[in-house]
């Protein structure tokens, strides 16, 4: 546990330097870092990262290596376009417990832009909240790193034990990216990742699978319909048995804890859909992308096996198909009573002034690499936002930061620091 000298002398500098920490967020709102286009965006986290002295690593990310672990999720893009960045710090002697600090750049498309009250990459800051696609999700998390082990070092301290920063890709559709840096090698004693959490640690999240389901018809022009097969309507069936399936693993939830109270854990979206070729033609194809929940606990290939049953039984006559996309990723549990979140807890009560709380969230979070994979306690927590994936995404800027004061004094109790020389 910090001394109150020291952590008054951590907060006062994260405060010093918040001006500077909202326009670097701002200027990563700037790089639109859509799926394959993460460059620039990554460019800027390396040259932050180098500036501070890090130990640099970018690399692209290997499909072949990815596809042999059990969390990948199949890519439709080309690997070639997807780089990851990790910035690493090393004390002179390692005396505390090692710490990843993990983010992902990524962001997803904004839809309509004439929609937005303002241009969703122009980052506006208007009545304490910072608006633009990635604001919330997570480019205000990935400052907050960065600009909480800017304040230890500004306050006249060391991190006593290394520290990962990584700036990841892929969280929004497969988790490759924290996935790739774990096979590079990169682990510690604990991981932060301030995704957008409200101000709270994340105890449990779903695992989530993406696919895409082809229907095939029989087509024929319009005036003799009734002899051709529709596969558009046929889809329309099928999309019925999934939101069967949907209603019964909803109504499974009391069997799974941390979501018996959740009021709808399990999620099907049908988040895409093209089909036909031709207005008069009785369309012969119709394909729709998925994205299906599951508990903690469900393997995903028995979920996969249960979704395959689902959909082959649910043709009405036509030929069904299904391919994965994407996720293919395991629910986990944060188990309750480590050093970590302890530490975290600490932290939090004494810059927010009241006990840390945690929830269950029906998202994807990158904390199950960690958590699954490495037996790493992985803390998901981060500030308040509004309306990510969504239009006029916004991060609220005092809650920024508060998490950036926690996050800081979590750094500086779990890897220990010492009087910089």
């Amino acid at each position: 546990m910090l001394n109150p000298e020291t952590a008054r002398r951590i907060t006062e500098a994260v405060d010093a330097a918040f001006d500077r920490q909202l326009d670097f967020t701002a200027e990563l709102i700037r790089h639109p870092s859509l799926r394959t286009a993460e460059a620039g965006a990554q460019d800027l986290m390396f040259a932050e990262f180098e500036a501070r002295g890090l130990a640099v690593d970018r690399w692209t990310l290997d499909g072949e290596a990815l596809a042999s672990h059990v969390g990948y999720g199949p890519s439709t893009v080309a690997f070639e376009d997807l780089t990851n960045v990790v910035g690493t710090y090393t004390p002179p002697e390692e005396k505390g417990r090692s710490l990843i600090l993990n983010g992902h750049v990524d962001v997803v498309p904004t839809g309509p832009e004439e929609v937005w009250e303002r241009n969703p990459w122009n980052a506006v800051v208007k009545d304490g909240w910072m608006y633009g696609r990635g604001a919330g999700d997570m480019k205000a998390g990935l400052a907050a790193n960065l600009f909480a082990f800017d304040a230890i070092r500004a306050a006249g301290f060391a991190p006593a034990s290394t520290i990962h920063f990584q700036s990841v890709v892929e969280e929004e559709c497969t988790g490759n990216g924290s996935l790739a840096a774990l096979q590079r090698g990169y682990t510690a004693d604990a991981v932060i990742i301030p995704e957008p959490e409200e101000n709270m640690l994340v105890r449990a999240n779903v695992g989530v699978i993406w696919f895409r389901v082809r229907v095939s018809g029989r087509p024929t022009h319009v005036r003799e319909m009734a002899s051709g097969f529709n596969a558009i309507d046929a889809a329309y069936t099928v999309m019925g048995a999934l939101r069967e399936l949907e209603a019964k693993w909803n109504a499974d939830k009391g069997s799974h804890p941390h979501f018996e109270d959740t009021d709808h854990p399990i999620n099907v979206n049908i988040g895409m859909i093209s089909g036909g070729d031709w207005p008069s033609s009785v369309p012969a194809w119709c394909e729709f992308d998925v994205r299906a929940a599951l508990y903690p606990g469900v393997p995903a290939v028995d979920a996969w096996n249960e979704i395959l049953e689902c959909l082959q039984t649910a043709g009405a006559g036509a030929s069904v198909s299904a391919e994965r996309t994407g996720f293919f990723s395991e629910g986990y549990v944060l188990e309750e009573g480590s050093e970590a979140e302890a530490a975290l807890a600490t932290a939090h009560e004494a810059v927010f002034g009241s006990a840390l709380q945690s929830f269950t969230t029906p998202g994807y979070l990158d904390g199950r690499v960690f958590a699954l994979y490495a037996g790493i306690p992985a803390l998901v927590y981060g500030p308040v936002s509004e309306a990510i994936h969504g239009f006029d995404e916004r991060v609220n800027i005092e809650s920024v930061r508060q998490v950036t004061k926690t996050i800081a004094l979590f750094i500086a109790d779990w890897c220990g620091v010492t009087e910089a020389a």
